[in-house]
């Protein structure tokens, strides 16, 4: 087994013991571990009482973090004529029609969204298995179909994260950077919270959120009391 190195020691020390804390204290840890030489990113998993593969079990969103997510998110879309006009002035890194569809057929995915209008559906639809598994499907139900591509990419670059249940039940994305203060951190996980929370389907049995996980990339993660994070902590 491979000696850990200092700092992961260091880190497993402070982190031993710890478990269903407040999310305060959660971020807390996570942020005063978090001593890579980059700024780590700070990651939230939920395990929720679903079973994705039943189709009324299933649980996708959209959020706006308050604080945005601090990752420069590069934005492809699929547009023709002033739609594509749009969208590179609103900031868009990539637009295309069929000629982003041969970029993207070629194994080339230079991007972290992908949005496009309705019209380039018919095009968009031959990426399937390729877009699929990165979870970078344009898909109505999280506003990446619109007309509104202007609007679509703004809300990309600034700090929107799209999530997805998989197979286990789990929920994972990164809500922030190390460097955040802590507020700006426990901000962004309650409104990650608040919005699986309201995403949760109608198929939903018995518990629904049972777990919750803090962690940086480097770092351990410690679980987070699901009360505090929904804000149904009783009041003293």
């Amino acid at each position: 087994m491979a000696k850990l190195g200092k700092r992961a020691s260091a880190a497993r020390a402070a982190f031993a013991g710890k478990d269903d804390i407040s999310v305060d204290e959660a971020v807390a840890l996570v942020k005063d571990n978090a001593k890579a030489k980059f700024d780590e990113t700070v990651e939230i998993s939920m395990n929720l009482g679903v079973d994705p593969r039943h189709a009324d079990q299933m649980v996708r969103g959209v959020v706006s973090l308050p604080n945005g997510t601090g990752k420069d998110v590069r934005v492809a879309v699929f547009a023709r004529g002033p739609k594509a006009e749009e969208a590179q002035a609103a900031g868009a890194d990539i637009v295309g029609a069929e000629d982003l569809m041969e970029i993207v057929q070629s194994g080339k995915i230079d991007f972290d969204r992908c949005i496009a209008t309705p019209d380039m559906m018919p095009i968009v639809g031959r990426l399937g298995k390729v877009l699929g598994p990165r979870n970078l499907m344009p898909n109505p139900k999280v506003g990446t179909v619109t007309m509104d591509v202007a609007q679509a990419v703004k809300d990309a670059k600034g700090g929107q994260v799209q999530f997805k249940v998989e197979k286990a039940g789990v929920i994972h994305a990164g809500i922030g950077k190390a460097s955040f203060d802590k507020d700006k951190l426990k901000q962004n996980v309650m409104a990650f919270v608040d919005a699986v929370a309201k995403a949760k389907p109608a198929g939903s049995k018995g518990s629904y959120m049972k777990k919750i996980f803090l962690s940086s990339t480097m770092g351990p993660g410690v679980s987070i009391n699901v009360d505090s994070a929904t804000g149904n902590e009783p009041t003293a």
